[in-house]
């Protein structure tokens, strides 16, 4: 993080207000980002216990390809960088990945579910 030589004193207070509102609309943007992080979460938990229940395996290499390309292509529409959105969706993709690996380890071995 890098600091500045400027004083806020010799800021015109309009800016300083200006930059107080529109830091609290990222911070508010923020918390629903977290929020909405946690419910998609809960789904991909309950997603994980589904396919350790039927055996099936927690990676699903086409879905996530569809998703990729559905993601990609909202990003274009939204005016974000695709290879951003794909980053962030693979960086998601594995923790869920690891999620269900888990789940399932858990499952073979006997132990209860995983957040359930």
């Amino acid at each position: 993080m890098s600091t500045s030589n400027t004083s806020t004193g010799d800021v015109d207070p309009a800016v300083l207000d200006e930059l107080a509102r529109l830091r609290d609309s990222i911070d508010n943007i923020d918390a629903a980002v977290v929020h909405m992080l946690a419910e998609r979460f809960k789904c991909t938990q309950q997603v994980g216990r589904l396919k350790a229940a039927h055996q099936l395996p927690p990676a699903d290499p086409a879905r996530e390809a569809r998703q990729i390309a559905r993601l990609r292509s909202l990003a274009e529409s939204a005016k974000l960088d695709p290879a951003f959105a794909e980053k962030l969706l693979n960086f998601i993709i594995a923790e869920v990945i690891r999620h269900h690996e888990r789940i399932a380890d858990d499952t073979v071995n006997g132990q209860p579910p995983a957040g359930g």
